[in-house]
């Protein structure tokens, strides 16, 4: 059993911006997976598959990004999962544009859905993939406004392998590979 989860906002007027970079990513996996989200549970959009006779779940919370962590533990415990069975991709405004990293655990630094995560699961003990989108130039515009601005061109072209590679390393976590395995292959920046 495998549960993938992509943080973000479900309603149109939020596609294409920062804070729904783990949809953006999420959407890329099913696509790696030849799924598709045509099912909703746990308040969550999923997608349901099997790859070596093990069941994967994608799920797209539709709680909105503050609220992230009531799907995701209906999900833990409807799919009776461990937390070891657990990623969870998501934007992060600590790292690099374009810069990917995974970790097997922590803390959920500046992120409010992670936070929320974490506060329902009463644990901080499952992987997540994060994909970096500060810029070079700090934003004039505040924190709460840049996450929920549209992706533009020149950060495009740094974000679009950043979710691809997050995705990949999604798809291998899917497959069955460690978090360790998809930490030293996937970690680093997109140059």
């Amino acid at each position: 059993m495998k549960i993938i989860v992509g943080l973000g906002n479900p309603e149109k007027k939020y596609e294409n911006t920062y804070h729904n970079l783990g949809f953006i990513t999420i959407d890329k996996v099913a696509e790696k997976l030849s799924v598709a989200f045509n099912k909703q549970k746990c308040k969550a959009a999923i997608a349901e598959t099997k790859i070596g006779g093990e069941k994967v779940v994608l799920a797209k919370p539709l709680t909105y990004m503050n609220l992230s962590g009531e799907s995701v533990f209906e999900l833990v415990s409807f799919f009776k999962a461990d937390l070891k069975d657990l990623i969870v991709i998501f934007d992060d405004y600590d790292l690099n544009m374009g810069q990917v990293r995974i970790r097997e655990k922590g803390s959920a630094g500046t992120h409010n859905g992670m936070r929320s995560i974490i506060k329902c699961l009463n644990s901080e003990n499952f992987a997540r993939i994060r994909v970096g989108f500060k810029p070079i130039v700090e934003s004039p515009v505040p924190l709460i406004d840049y996450v929920l601005s549209k992706i533009g061109k020149a950060e495009s072209e740094k974000l679009g392998p950043a979710t691809e590679r997050a995705a990949l390393a999604a798809a291998d976590f899917a497959g069955g590979k460690t978090v360790e395995y998809i930490m030293q292959r996937y970690n680093g920046n997109i140059d």
